[in-house]
């Protein structure tokens, strides 16, 4: 799910990008009314034929004439910028409606839990006291689901249409999307089912424990597993085929009988054979090799009941299928914005509604000091990144000027300006981007720098202006997607089957509170103690989880 919001630097939103359970009568079925209920849903039309089909039932607001013959305008315009997307279909929604499909992350049906509701209450909040207000949501799925106010002006809605087509074409060509499940309505569709009815066996109270606990631990996962393994399977992709025969320690395969003495020597077969012998009479290390995704090693490994198992399973992939759009935050938005801004000013904007598109483009991108906002900095950087490249602005020779004059007048006119961006878009996420792409003089024109609080006043002070620094403090809150960085390492500590986690200390420790909640969650599926190993004041420093409750000490 993507939102374009007004400005209210107070909250960050969170981007998003299997049949639907049936109702009584047979109808598919969508839930909009109160965010923490399960009841009360709207039809949803059946998808029978090849065209899409609204994903809400009859009875909605519709787009006007004029507004459907716009969509097919901006996006004729966009295919002819070599945008390419899958169907966009948009759905009119009332405020009410868009604040409780934003609290579920941008889809029409989640299953039933309590921090949807809160969610709702403080978009609506928001919205009612005019300190907020969503203008689109837009799901990565295929077909491309989005969502319009009905409030909003004609003007407004053209806007936002340009803005969804920016975040299609991300959704379907940008490589950390390339895994993602297109199917992701049905999905989630599911899953609310599969919850529902542990709900009713199990009893709500229950089922949303398990839920919370699991939500927990949901960012425990890794974060480029399903880029680098598609199907989750870490299969030995390796065409070397001179290895170990199984079963044969140190013998190698040989194609003629003549090279067997001199391939397998006997003394090296012995030596092979003796290190064996050594190696399985020691306890294996479990698991063999440290593991990112410990959702995926509780499911495989935790005794718990299998619809707790299944709970967990449910709460990884939907971790999974929201991870690159935290991954590309900045890229995605700014991608989104350029288009928006580009599309608007070529085939929208006419001399009277220049104000408006303004004052639109201007609540977006706008930035607010000590906040970071990714469609300024985003949008900004593709803008940067194509003028150089049109200009030649890159490579050995253009590094090695230091002629302040003759940079400023540097202009080969290769024109690559908008191939590049394109190229940047397909194979970027956040961290590369900024990376590989940010530059001094970016940093110099947009006044950034890096700050610190002043720990007496709580004011915010300026640090640095260096490049180096600014430029390493944005990747820094960018790695993992600002999450700390966590391993399982042990599985089995001091063989009592306990759990050790080690915490990849950088620079910021780790927050107790958040640290004992996990434990806690760990622990529930475990059973069995869990220790993390960290880093505070430059101290080793041990927390655990066990029957007793949470404690720490030095290491």
């Amino acid at each position: 799910m993507n939102a374009t919001p007004e400005p209210n630097p107070s909250r960050p939103t969170r981007q998003s990008g299997s049949d639907l359970p049936p109702s009584q009568d047979g109808k598919e079925v969508a839930n909009l009314d109160d965010a923490n209920s399960s009841e009360a849903q709207l039809p949803l039309r059946r998808r029978d034929s090849k065209a899409p089909t609204p994903l809400l039932g009859p009875g909605r607001p519709t787009l006007s004439d004029e507004l459907c013959e716009r969509q097919i305008q901006i996006e004729n315009a966009a295919r002819d910028h070599g945008l390419s997307f899958y169907p966009i279909v948009y759905e009119m929604l009332y405020s009410e409606e868009v604040n409780a499909i934003a609290a579920r992350e941008g889809f029409p049906i989640r299953y039933p839990h309590w921090r949807f509701g809160m969610e709702y209450e403080f978009h609506n909040t928001g919205y009612e006291h005019a300190a907020s207000k969503i203008y689109e949501l837009v799901i990565n799925s295929d077909p491309v689901y989005a969502y319009l106010m009905a409030s909003n002006e004609h003007f407004d809605q053209e806007f936002v249409m340009c803005h969804v087509t920016g975040h299609a074409d991300f959704f379907r060509n940008n490589i950390y999307f390339s895994q993602t499940n297109r199917q992701s309505i049905d999905m989630m569709a599911t899953h609310a089912r599969r919850v529902t009815n542990y709900m009713h066996l199990y009893g709500r109270d229950e089922v949303e424990k398990v839920i919370d606990h699991a939500l927990s631990i949901s960012d425990l996962i890794d974060p480029f597993k399903m880029l680098a393994f598609p199907n989750g399977n870490e299969a030995n992709s390796s065409t070397i085929k001179n290895e170990p025969l199984k079963g044969q320690p140190g013998r190698l395969p040989v194609t003629r009988d003549y090279l067997e003495s001199f391939i397998n020597p006997p003394e090296a077969l012995e030596e092979a054979r003796i290190k064996e012998e050594k190696l399985s009479k020691k306890p294996r290390q479990f698991p063999e090799k440290p593991v990112r995704d410990v959702l995926q090693f509780l499911i495989e490994n935790a005794p718990i009941p299998d619809w707790q198992r299944d709970i967990l399973s449910i709460v990884r992939e939907e971790a999974y299928y929201f991870l690159p759009q935290m991954q590309t935050k900045i890229m995605n938005e700014g991608w989104a914005s350029y288009w928006h801004s580009t599309l608007m000013r070529q085939e929208i904007v006419k001399d009277e509604n220049q104000d408006r598109h303004a004052q639109l483009h201007s609540s977006v991108t706008a930035s607010q000091p000590p906040n970071l906002n990714p469609y300024k900095i985003g949008i900004e950087l593709f803008r940067d990144i194509e003028e150089r490249w049109n200009k030649g602005q890159f490579g050995p020779e253009w590094e090695a000027c230091t002629n302040e004059d003759e940079r400023k007048r540097w202009d080969k006119g290769l024109g690559l300006g908008r191939e590049k961006i394109f190229e940047v878009r397909r194979l970027n996420n956040d961290i590369s981007f900024i990376s590989n792409y940010l530059t001094m003089d970016f940093c110099e024109r947009h006044q950034l720098y890096t700050f610190d609080q002043n720990a007496v006043t709580g004011d915010y002070v300026m640090r640095s202006r260096e490049f180096d620094k600014i430029r390493d403090a944005l990747i820094r809150q960018l790695v993992n997607c600002g999450k700390p960085v966590v391993e399982l390492v042990d599985g089995n500590l001091h063989n009592r089957g306990e759990i050790r986690l080690m915490h990849h200390f950088e620079k910021d420790p780790l927050r107790q509170d958040y640290t004992e909640a996990v434990l806690k969650s760990i622990h529930f599926f475990w059973t069995r103690p869990v220790c993390i190993d960290t880093n505070r004041d430059g101290v080793g420093q041990r927390c655990a989880y066990d029957q007793t409750g949470y404690r720490k000490w030095k290491n």
